[in-house]
């Protein structure tokens, strides 16, 4: 049986990403902090659990270990959000979020990639975000994180592909889910961000895990180092909201 392991599942978008893999036929395991939340999910939807923190080297190869076999695919989705201006954002939250956005991807991706190296096949996904492709205010280090990430993607591609490591990355956009869920909840910004997608709707977490779904696959046999940005179409919408001028 082929095997994924999907980081931060105890999150809307890692749920959702490893029920698509369960789906398709996967053994998962769920990768996660300690908690009641990680071993209910998991014997929610039939996955193991994999108590770890990301940011620990030692902690993520005991729980590759404990999973038994070397992934088929790994989806590198745990991440935090901790938004301030850069005047206010104290240093230790601007380490935090680099220290698990990249950082721990990087830790939980060569973790796996030895393996998949020698085995000479993996896949391994990485989630970004919008922000790795157009900044907001007051969002601190996180959009340094996720570019970071991606930038990080293409080097993975480009030193693990010639031994049949795949690696792509999935930015997010407005995605009704995990962190954003309460922010979502203001009806105000729900109906101004859902109106300036050109989809017209917010994101669901299921989109992203059928991103997931289709780069994992052989489908996607020949991507490699790609930034797939799921959003609607919201991050090249920029002239939508400042048309040109019409002369009657």
């Amino acid at each position: 049986m082929t095997t994924a392991i999907v980081t931060g599942g105890s999150g809307d978008i890692g749920r959702a990403c490893a029920e698509a893999l369960i789906a398709d036929g996967y053994r998962v395991g769920i990768l996660d902090l300690a908690s009641n939340a990680l071993t209910q999910i998991a014997a929610e939807i039939g996955a193991t659990p994999l108590a770890a923190d990301v940011t620990n080297e030692p902690d993520v190869e005991r729980a590759l270990v404990d999973f038994g076999a070397v992934p088929d695919v790994v989806v590198n989705n745990a991440g935090i959000g901790r938004f301030a201006s850069l005047l206010d954002m104290p240093i230790e939250t601007f380490r935090l979020q680099l220290d698990v956005n990249l950082v721990g991807s990087f830790i939980v991706a060569r973790a796996a990639a030895r393996g998949m190296v020698e085995r000479g096949s993996g896949r391994i996904l990485n989630v970004t975000s919008i922000n790795a492709i157009t900044t907001g205010p007051g969002t601190g280090s996180y959009p340094a994180s996720k570019a970071g990430l991606a930038k990080l993607t293409e080097m993975m591609a480009l030193e693990w592909g010639p031994s049949g490591v795949r690696v792509n990355a999935i930015a997010p956009g407005f995605i009704d889910a995990g962190i954003s869920t309460p922010f979502y909840a203001d009806p105000e910004v729900r109906a101004l961000r859902s109106g300036a997608v050109p989809s017209k709707r917010l994101g669901l977490a299921e989109d992203i895990a059928n991103a997931v779904s289709f780069l994992a696959s052989e489908k996607a046999s020949y991507i490699n180092g790609h930034h797939l940005v799921v959003d609607g179409g919201v991050s090249v919408s920029l002239l939508t909201q400042l048309p040109r001028a019409v002369k009657s």
